[in-house]
């Protein structure tokens, strides 16, 4: 079967436009069926991902995040998100990083990366690419990467890391606080029957990136495991 994201988006759209629990309750049964077009096409994309990838995220289903939002710290008061995300996880201590999709009508993107590394993976992180920044650079100056996610982004600090020489060659990338890759999608693109398949490989693109960042954060600089 093939997820009808259609559906999907006009009922985002509607809830945009209704963002309150009284129309959300009378329209549960949209709401229902759009979920279950969302987790279809989760499944499809968790089934293509299995292909290239070991993946701990057990169904479509799972790798969803809730739709309801929290809202007991936020000035934002509306109930529910107007968009649907979902992650998948890879498998094992030793493969680092995950995929992200993000459908929402004008507005769906993947990404993938370190979001938020600790302040001790970040000083791991570091400690290799200054050590050598070769391996890191061929996967960040791929065509690939560079067509398709316009290269690396996350945050940066505008000086050097602390314990970091301003003039140390691979200071460009020593600055990152976050190691990021999006790529955001059109309405059209969305529609398409196997944009599931355009997703996979959007995130197939990103591994060389989490396998680079694996070895960073599971080994030494001597290249011996920290597992």
């Amino acid at each position: 079967m093939v997820a009808d994201l259609k559906s999907v988006f006009g009922f985002l759209t509607a809830l945009k436009s209704n963002n309150s629990r009284d129309w959300f309750i009378e329209h549960k049964k949209e709401y229902e069926n759009a979920h279950q077009q969302v987790i279809l096409f989760a499944d499809r994309l968790l089934e293509e991902m299995r292909k290239v990838d070991e993946i701990e995220t057990t169904s479509g289903k799972k790798s969803l995040f809730r739709i309801y939002r929290d809202v007991r710290f936020s000035k934002d008061k509306q109930p529910y998100k107007t968009h649907w995300g979902g992650y998948l996880t890879r498998l094992g201590k030793e493969r680092r990083g995950g995929f992200y999709f993000h459908l929402e009508p004008g507005g769906s993107f993947i990404g993938g990366g370190f979001f938020e590394p600790n302040a001790e993976d970040l000083k791991q992180i570091r400690a290799h690419i200054a050590a050598d920044d070769t391996r890191l650079r061929v996967v960040m100056n791929n065509p690939e990467i560079i067509y398709f996610f316009g290269g690396l982004s996350g945050d940066q600090l505008k000086t050097a890391p602390k314990g970091f020489d301003i003039e140390h060659p691979a200071i460009d990338l020593l600055r990152y606080k976050q190691f990021l890759l999006r790529h955001d999608f059109k309405d059209s693109e969305v529609m398409k029957k196997d944009f599931y398949t355009e997703i996979a490989a959007g995130f197939t693109r990103m591994i060389p990136l989490f396998d680079v960042m694996s070895e960073y954060l599971t080994t030494d600089l001597n290249g011996e495991s920290l597992l």
